[in-house]
């Protein structure tokens, strides 16, 4: 069974209720036809309710299990512009501003998880990262005991005999540019979590460098070594290791030369890029060059499940990505 259908299978195990605020792209409703059809969700979809159901119904789409909302027409609108302003006030809100702002159904869509009526919610196939992140912070804040909020992928390898049987987490491949070696080891522990929640093995964490254990000296490698100090104090008991150049972290012939006696033993799963470069570069490189399958900018470090997609998402990614979030709202 492929990752995919393993997440979905542990969705259906307890459905959960996933809030959709891009009715408006095509892509989001034939997910959503397709979350719906396998039953692993329930759905609520934001937007214009007429034309929701007018380009459902001329691509032949079912969606008439979800729940479809019109924000500024919803029962609760009012109810959340007045939350909304509470929460804000202290940052100069006023009930005029917050009025307007919920007619984003973005931020229309986080008070719904921020208010317990959904479990989730999946942006990004037509918004920013930052149109996605900006209200989650603002609402639902991070989650307790962390400190950054970053971002991951999944990265599914056909026929690779590296990693999980091919599963990778890419970390952090998507929000944080510069992070320091504290930064650094947060999206480490963050990340080591996500892999055991959503592969469920054992993490083995690498914290990647141009260097393997001093063969190269810049402040660059510099960083990446007191982030790995830094998570072993953190989370001694976590197998992880660094620096380390990527083919020391994946391949055990290589790392029997390059890092003998590495925790890790070139088995790393979970792989903790230093920058936001590095990390974004190698995520599109393994999935366009391995033909990899690639799931995210998922969310890590915010308080109820948050997940961002990549502007080139098809219908499929994002129906997989409905169902990782489910998974992470359990």
């Amino acid at each position: 069974m492929s990752f995919i259908e393993t997440i979905k299978d542990k969705a259906k195990q307890e459905i959960k209720t996933i809030v959709l605020p891009e009715g408006s792209d095509i892509r989001t409703i034939k997910a959503a036809s397709i979350a719906l059809s396998e039953k692993y969700a329930n759905l609520i979809i934001l937007g214009d309710t007429a034309k929701i159901q007018e380009m459902a119904s001329a691509n032949n789409l079912d969606i008439s299990q979800a729940t479809i909302i019109n924000p500024i027409e919803s029962e609760k609108y009012e109810t959340y512009v007045q939350l909304f302003y509470e929460l804000r006030k202290a940052k100069g809100m006023t009930i005029e501003k917050a009025r307007e702002t919920l007619k984003d159904e973005t931020y229309f869509g986080m008070m719904m998880v921020k208010n317990g009526d959904a479990d989730g919610l999946v942006s990004g196939a037509c918004h920013s990262t930052s149109d996605t992140l900006r209200p989650a912070l603002q609402i639902l804040k991070t989650a307790p005991g962390t400190k950054l909020v970053s971002a991951f992928f999944v990265m599914v390898v056909p026929d690779c005999e590296y990693g999980e049987n091919g599963i990778f987490i890419f970390s952090d491949s998507g929000l944080n540019e510069y992070p320091d070696a504290d930064a650094l080891s947060e999206i480490a522990i963050s990340s080591a979590n996500s892999f055991k929640q959503l592969v469920g093995a054992q993490p083995k964490v690498a914290m990647l460098s141009y260097s393997t254990y001093g063969s190269a000296h810049s402040p660059l490698t510099d960083k990446v070594v007191e982030a790995t100090k830094l998570l072993k104090q953190k989370a001694p008991d976590l197998i992880c290791d660094g620096e380390l150049q990527l083919d020391a972290a994946i391949i055990p012939e290589i790392a029997a030369s390059k890092a003998p006696g590495s925790p890790v033993q070139g088995k790393a799963n979970t792989l903790i890029f230093p920058d936001l470069d590095a990390g974004n570069i190698g995520y599109k490189l393994v999935q366009r060059l391995a033909k990899a399958e690639a799931y995210g900018p998922l969310c890590q470090g915010i308080a109820k499940p948050v997940n961002d997609l990549s502007r080139g998402c098809s219908a499929e990614d994002i129906a997989g990505v409905i169902a990782i979030t489910a998974v992470q709202a359990q």
